[in-house]
């Protein structure tokens, strides 16, 4: 069953109404007429939603993450534990896996779908030990040339007191710099939340790849409003002002390609969702595995240098 967001309500109301009239006349015309008017009217909400609202869907708890992705997209994903310096931490997964017969090395950021599961790993929110692990995974790929691929979801690093005396923000240069050294084809992928330098350290990529309902910025909406309102309460007008979405960061160039997303959202239909991955990462490893190790490096660089 789809859990609603707030501004969905005449959706859900709408949705009720198919399913009541459907179970007692299910084939009618006006069960048809009624289908067709709900259908238009989840089209259209999407159609206009605003940063806020779309921040909403980056968040919402049905949305297919890195868990559901991965056994959809790749095969024999054999993940890899432990940074070998202090400890395994479970907010970043990554291993080797093949993607249409093509060995890669995937990594990314677990929120965790249930309430156990989002303890267990934080809440996507890594502590140093995650990006050392990304680190290692990373010049594992480099000595095996094998192309990395990125699934970034994460409201920021964990600002936890044991992960700052642990060395946070050199753990996330460190990974940051990581990605920028490799010789091989690295495709980074938005799929929810990309919080700050957390998300960054995983996504100084070849390709920048954004689906169409994640946000991705250097602050949460409702930390920036902490910071100039010093009210949450004005998340949405935060929200607006950062240019948050898919489509003002590649218009700003800050991504390459935004992957749209099915009618209502990659929570609708997660099948749907991972076709639509699959055709834009077959697309993306194809034309930069015609690269050298030296041109990789140089277009990643000159990319993020233009930003600056």
């Amino acid at each position: 069953m789809i859990q609603y967001l707030p501004f969905e309500k005449p959706i859900e109301a709408l949705d009720k109404h198919v399913a009541e009239l459907s179970a007692h006349a299910e084939g009618t015309e006006e069960a048809r007429m009624l289908r067709e008017r709900a259908d238009k009217l989840l089209a259209d909400t999407y159609a206009r939603l605003t940063p806020w609202q779309r921040t909403l869907v980056a968040r919402h708890p049905q949305r297919p993450r890195f868990e559901k992705l991965v056994a959809g997209l790749f095969e024999d994903f054999l993940p890899i534990a432990g940074d070998r310096v202090f400890g395994d931490d479970q907010a970043i997964i990554g291993g080797f896996a093949r993607f249409e017969g093509r060995k890669v090395v995937v990594i990314g950021h677990v929120k965790g779908e249930d309430t156990p599961g989002r303890l267990k790993h934080n809440f996507g929110m890594a502590r140093p030990e995650g990006y050392r692990k990304a680190i290692r995974l990373m010049e594992l790929a480099d000595r095996f040339g094998l192309p990395v691929v990125t699934l970034v979801d994460t409201p920021g690093a964990f600002p936890g007191v044991d992960a700052e005396a642990r060395g946070q923000a050199e753990a996330i240069a460190r990974s940051t710099e990581a990605c920028l050294a490799l010789g091989v084809p690295l495709i980074a992928v938005i799929i929810g939340e990309g919080g700050s330098g957390g998300a960054v350290a995983l996504a100084a990529a070849n390709r920048v790849l954004m689906m169409e309902h994640a946000v991705y910025s250097v602050i949460s909406p409702e930390g920036c409003a902490s910071i100039l309102w010093r009210s949450a309460a004005q998340a949405a007008t935060a929200a607006e002002a950062m240019r948050v979405t898919a489509g003002d960061l590649l218009k700003l160039g800050v991504i390459h390609r935004i992957v749209y997303e099915p009618r209502g959202g990659a929570h609708r239909d997660a099948a749907e969702t991972v076709k639509r991955l699959t055709l834009a990462l077959r697309a993306e490893l194809n034309a930069l595995s015609a690269l050298t190790p030296a041109e990789l490096r140089c277009e990643r660089e000159e990319f993020f240098l233009r930003l600056g």
